[in-house]
């Protein structure tokens, strides 16, 4: 197999999530050695875990990355990180990467590791659209609502950035809109991904109420940015 496509550069990100000690940061570093699947991250200064997850943010485009490896460069490069996408995130710098012809990097040079392949075919049943839609959450132990919205979504469940999320498996409920209805559904959270947010599975939602919401959500994707708002909710 060929090494993945990969470009040599400087681009001034933002880095945020947990960091080794479950603290949450947030911080300017470099993407350097990136390809369309991952990057070397340096300037670090706080220390991260391999598998953890952080969300990465370049010219107003955020996405959510695995970090693979972790090396401590010393006071003056501090640290740097070799990271990968998550499975369905987007590229933030795709434009940079098609603009040049990337070489290849030599297979010796400690950069993230690739996918065996390309990008997975999404085994979810609906696609994930990367839409804001506006929700409610409620903890099922009571609590003050929170009101939100997604960063992406589809008829089965969503993800929601937040600093806090909670822990996996926490029982919750999710109110939306869909037109004029409003819809409540229980739901559980399957992934959480400190300082960055979570993986919420709606786990009620007749089959009817699921394809009802992926029509909506896809419908949104084409939507002007400043339109895509959901009536009833907020």
């Amino acid at each position: 197999m060929e090494p993945e496509p990969r470009l040599d550069v400087n681009l001034p990100i933002r880095v945020f999530g947990m960091d080794a000690e479950n603290r949450p940061f947030s911080q300017e570093a470099e993407a350097r050695n990136i390809s369309l699947h991952g990057a070397k991250v340096a300037g670090l200064e706080k220390q991260l875990r391999p598998g953890d997850v952080v969300g990465i943010q370049f010219a107003g485009q955020k996405t959510r990355c695995k970090v693979v490896w972790v090396v401590d460069a010393g006071p003056v490069q501090k640290i740097k990180a070799g990271v990968k996408m998550v499975e369905g995130q987007p590229c933030p710098w795709q434009k940079e990467m098609e603009s040049p012809t990337p070489a290849p990097s030599p297979s010796s040079a400690p950069t993230a590791a690739a996918p065996a392949a390309q990008a997975k075919e999404d085994k979810r049943r609906y696609p994930r659209q990367r839409v804001p839609l506006s929700i409610e959450i409620r903890d099922a132990q009571g609590g003050a609502p929170m009101k939100t919205k997604t960063a992406d979504v589809n008829g089965t469940g969503c993800y929601v950035e937040t600093m806090l999320p909670f822990q996996v498996g926490k029982i919750i409920t999710i109110i939306f809109w869909l037109g004029s209805e409003r819809i409540s559904t229980s739901a559980v959270v399957r992934t959480c991904d400190g300082g960055v947010g979570m993986g919420i599975e709606f786990t009620d939602l007749e089959p009817s109420t699921q394809e009802k919401l992926q029509l909506q959500v896809n419908s949104m994707v084409d939507e002007p940015h400043p339109s895509r708002k959901v009536p009833g909710l907020f």
